[in-house]
């Protein structure tokens, strides 16, 4: 099976809810469709969505609230 990379369109904050008390957007082995949000980043208290990109399972390689770089690659999905 092939693998997708999502990467951090910028650097900063990677979070993987919407707020401390709401459940995270997807869990790892969770499915996902192209156009679902997975986190946010964060820059200067700005908030940008990640969406997907792809449909399959999800796998992140960030831990919620981990300082990320532009281009860093933050989760796969196994299509």
């Amino acid at each position: 099976m092939s693998k997708h990379e999502i990467r951090s369109p910028l650097p900063g904050t990677f979070y993987r809810s919407s707020a401390p008390d709401v459940p995270p957007f997807k869990s790892d082995g969770d499915a996902v469709a192209s156009n679902e949000a997975i986190g946010l980043i964060e820059v200067m208290k700005t908030f940008q969505e990640i969406q997907a990109g792809v449909t399959g399972s999800i796998r992140f390689l960030v831990d919620n609230e981990e300082p990320v770089m532009a281009g860093q690659v933050i989760a796969e999905v196994e299509l």
